[in-house]
């Protein structure tokens, strides 16, 4: 059987029980997702990538780590990021500013924030943060908001490729999120679906441009929980038209697309049927997506990642779908390939200092 490993998963605490240590070795797995429950402190946090990286080596580590109010460690020397409305707002200036330097302050301070981000997470053994945002800030949803640069797609475009470029200075890869756009809707999809009924031509000529200009830099994409009725009747994150049509197809991307948490309540009605784990992700992969995400499951003796392993087996024998050889390379093409700088010897290093004072 073709080897694809599309299911990242999470882990209960601060280190590894054995119930992990059995699901990480799973030939489904292909990647562990971190939250604030698994932090107690820096020491801690590298043991626990130790631990994961003992079990095997090729999972990579990640976690959703923008700054402002979605930074999953704040704590024991982590650098306290801004929301990336603020480097937005540095790019505007003030009124008697010269624009073009307003601009390039913005820029500059987009790359030190990157860079910091990376280095201190690879530091401790975490090789990818969820980020950046590329959501356009329409003032209408609470759950994006100052997560978003601006409103102007070509200042989210310049910002974010500046961000991304100090992830890959610290060795990072990175993920442009919520393709096509997930700022011009007010509901929350982890509570609800949020419905956009604006045109294609609107949603591609606004947010959905960042993912056109930024095709070269992009390493990977993860798809809102958004329903478009003017294009699909199925969020983007199950629809072959958005992901294989229109992402891949007419903008070019080849890298690796994440699903979005299918633990979130918006995550499993498909043309309004409540479907299973099994069959969200099974519809999630054959839409497009290489890999899926199951969050906040492996707490209090759940057994739904259990479940969803043995289904993701189970349909993929049925035919239901199919593993996928570009998605398993996209998938180890996340993993660093340079050695990260240790954590003093980073607090040392001349380029992370000059980061530090560019941070707003």
């Amino acid at each position: 059987m073709l080897q694809h490993a599309p299911l990242i998963i999470d882990v209960a605490g601060p280190r590894l029980a054995a119930v992990d240590i059995t699901r990480l070795r799973h030939p489904m797995v292909g990647g562990v997702i971190l939250f604030a429950r698994n932090w107690r402190d820096r020491k801690q946090l590298g043991a626990l990538c130790r631990e994961i990286k003992n079990v095997r080596r090729d999972l990579p580590i990640m976690v959703d780590h923008e700054g402002g109010r979605v930074q999953r460690f704040k704590t024991d020397g982590f650098t306290l990021l801004p929301p990336m409305r603020v480097l937005g707002q540095l790019w505007q200036g003030m009124a008697h500013d010269d624009p073009p330097a307003s601009a390039m302050r913005a820029t500059n301070a987009a790359t030190a924030c990157g860079f910091v981000m990376g280095s201190e997470l690879r530091a401790c053994g975490v090789d990818l943060a969820f980020a950046p945002v590329l959501d356009l800030d329409h003032g209408a949803g609470g759950v994006i908001g100052d997560r978003a640069f601006a409103r102007d797609a070509s200042v989210v475009s310049l910002l974010a490729k500046s961000l991304m470029h100090g992830m890959l200075q610290s060795g990072m890869a990175n993920c442009g999120k919520h393709f096509p756009g997930h700022g011009f809707v007010q509901a929350d999809s982890h509570t609800d679906i949020p419905v956009d009924r604006r045109s294609l031509k609107t949603i591609l000529a606004q947010d959905a441009a960042p993912y056109g200009w930024l095709g070269t830099t992009l390493a990977s994409v993860m798809p809102a929980h958004v329903v478009y009725p003017k294009v699909d009747s199925r969020p983007a994150g199950f629809s072959p038209k958005w992901l294989k049509d229109i992402l891949r197809g007419r903008l070019g991307f080849g890298g690796a697309i994440f699903s979005d948490d299918l633990s979130m309540a918006g995550a499993r009605l498909i043309e309004g049927q409540l479907v299973d784990y099994t069959q969200a992700a099974a519809t999630a992969l054959n839409a497009g997506c290489d890999m899926v995400l199951l969050c906040n499951q492996s707490l209090h003796g759940n057994t739904a990642i259990d479940e969803l392993l043995d289904g993701l087996e189970t349909a993929q024998r049925n035919g239901q779908w199919q593993a996928q050889e570009a998605s398993e390379k996209r998938r180890l093409a996340l993993l660093p390939t340079s050695k990260a700088l240790a954590w003093d010897a980073l607090m040392a290093h001349p380029l992370y200092q000059r980061a530090l004072d560019l941070i707003p």
